[in-house]
């Protein structure tokens, strides 16, 4: 297959077919196990551990500040959100959508995101998108990471340093996607219901030909589920940074994962995985695919579609 739209001018198509990842087979084969994980963690985890980073240590108030519910520090959290959020989201849009950089290579839909209908929010699909993600998806992504941050710094829960156990906060991170993805799947069943689907999720499904900005671009009555996962950390001791991954990955990520490009296009032909087959699959087809190929209970229901067997 080549690298622009296939002959039908349908968009890129994968060549191979999407499969269970095999950290999931018993026995699991512990190098092709190693390599997945490599490569599901590598590069753009690195991407999401600098986004916190910075946002944790240098756009965050201190934690002195955050022990009283105070709007202002509620409302710095709110624009550190958006702005990281912008610069990911944004910045993959730029690339690929207004500087257009590599055309309709590895596309999945050989046409751009509708500028013109009525069926989005000013009559426009990315600006639709943004209005949703930035006033709905952030402000309650920013609520709850700051009622979290606020019980962590009146010591109303317990906070774990690095110094006092590096090894239990890395197994933190390393499981939070995969746990993570446990909560998206069920949820997103939930949202599958059809009268809570006419209310709530079909704000996220207008967006067939999806884009960075269509990630979190979904009603309120979606975001308030979809965030609550941060709500483990008030079971689960841990440090203030792992809360602000927590929330960046599920707030800056699906910008990856929905970008409608399966590659990005660097230099001299190298490429770098984007966007998330599987999940264009359930925006196309709706009824399969609901989680993530990390957290396959998809095959566990029978809901799993691997790309190449026609939907049924």
């Amino acid at each position: 297959m080549d690298r622009r739209i296939n002959e039908s001018g349908r968009g890129y198509v994968p060549q191979e077919e999407i499969k269970i990842p095999p950290v999931y087979h018993f026995p699991p084969p512990i190098i092709k196990s190693i390599n997945w994980l490599f490569n599901f963690f590598f590069p753009w985890w690195i991407a999401y551990f600098a986004f916190a980073y910075l946002g944790w240590f240098y756009l965050s108030p201190s934690i002195e500040k955050m022990a009283v519910l105070d709007i202002s520090w509620i409302l710095l959290i709110w624009l550190r959100n958006v702005f990281l959020l912008t610069i990911f989201a944004g910045g993959i849009h730029w690339w690929l959508y207004i500087r257009k950089n590599q055309l309709l290579d590895y596309k999945y839909y050989s046409r751009w995101p509708n500028e013109k209908s009525n069926k989005f929010l000013f009559n426009n699909q990315v600006k639709d998108n943004i209005f949703w993600s930035i006033i709905s998806g952030c402000t309650i992504w920013s609520l709850y990471e700051c009622l979290i941050l606020w019980m962590y710094a009146s010591e109303r829960i317990q906070t774990i340093s690095w110094n006092e156990s590096s090894l239990y906060l890395i197994l933190c991170i390393f499981v939070m996607p995969f746990a993570g993805g446990v909560h998206f799947y069920f949820i997103h069943r939930f949202l599958h219901i059809p009268k809570i689907y006419k209310i709530a999720h079909a704000v996220h499904h207008r967006n067939v030909n999806t884009g960075p900005w269509t990630g979190i671009s979904m009603h309120p009555l979606e975001h308030i589920p979809y965030f609550s996962f941060l709500l483990l950390w008030l079971l689960i001791p841990v440090n203030p940074y792992i809360i602000t991954l927590t929330g960046l990955f599920w707030g800056i990520g699906p910008a990856q994962s929905h970008a409608g490009f399966d590659k990005l296009v660097l230099f001299k032909n190298k490429t770098l995985e984007l966007s998330d087959y599987f999940h264009h699959l359930h925006h196309k087809h709706f009824e399969l695919n609901y989680g993530n190929i990390y957290a396959p209970l998809d095959n566990f229901f029978k809901s799993f579609h691997n790309g190449k067997i026609p939907p049924k």
